[in-house]
C-alpha cells in the first residue's frame, strides 16, 4: 500500500475519534508487514489536529523540479538554431534553469557540442545523410561519363610556383587554365 493511502486511513481513524495508538494497532492488525511506524501515525494525527487535513506531502526545498522536459528541450533547440553562437549561460538565463541542466540537455538529448564557438550536431541528421548520398550519386554519374577525363582533371601537381598571370579559356562546357610563362 502507498504512503498516501495509509495517510487517508490515518485521517479516517482521526475523523471517527480514535487516537494515534488505536489507529496504529488497527493498521498493524490489517497491514502487518507494511503499516507505518507509530511516530508517522502520531505525526499525521498532530497535523490533522492543527486543521491541515491534506494527505499529500508539503513542498520542500531540496531537489529542484524536473526541468528536462520535452518543452524545454524544444525551447533550447530553437534558441540554438536561431543563434548558434549562444552560450550555455545565456540559454540558462533565458529559460530560468541551471546551466548544468542546459548542458545536460544539449549534450545528452540534442547530441550537440560546441565547435569553433558554434553549437553543432555531433552526428549528421537523416536529412544531411540523404543529401550526402544524393550528391555522391551525382558525382558518380559525372565520373562514369568519362573516367579518363575525370582522372586527368583530378590529378594535381604539388609544389609548383604559378606565374603571376593565368588566362582562363572556355571551350564549350569545360573550363581550362592556360598558364602564360
Amino acid at each position: 500500500m502507498e504512503k498516501e493511502e495509509f495517510r487517508v486511513l490515518i485521517k479516517h481513524y482521526f475523523l471517527i475519534g480514535k487516537n494515534a495508538s488505536e489507529a496504529k494497532k488497527s493498521l498493524d492488525k490489517h497491514y502487518p508487514k507494511s503499516a507505518p511506524d507509530y511516530h508517522v501515525v502520531k505525526y499525521w494525527f498532530a497535523k490533522f489536529k492543527t486543521g491541515h487535513m491534506g494527505t499529500k506531502d508539503d513542498e520542500r526545498s531540496g531537489r529542484p523540479k524536473e526541468v528536462v522536459t520535452p518543452e524545454n528541450i524544444k525551447k533550447i533547440h530553437k534558441i540554438i538554431f536561431d543563434d548558434r553562437k549562444v552560450t550555455l549561460i545565456e540559454i540558462a538565463e533565458t529559460l530560468k534553469i541551471s546551466s548544468e541542466r542546459v548542458h545536460h540537455i544539449i549534450h545528452e538529448y540534442l547530441g550537440m557540442r560546441k565547435l569553433c564557438a558554434k553549437w553543432m550536431p555531433r552526428e549528421l541528421t537523416i536529412d544531411q545523410k540523404q543529401q550526402r548520398v544524393h550528391y555522391s550519386e551525382q558525382c558518380l554519374k559525372l565520373i562514369n561519363r568519362n573516367v579518363a577525363e575525370f582522372y586527368r582533371r583530378y590529378s594535381t601537381m604539388n609544389e609548383i610556383i604559378l606565374p603571376k598571370k593565368c588566362v582562363f579559356l572556355s571551350n564549350g562546357e569545360d573550363f581550362s587554365i592556360e598558364l602564360i610563362l
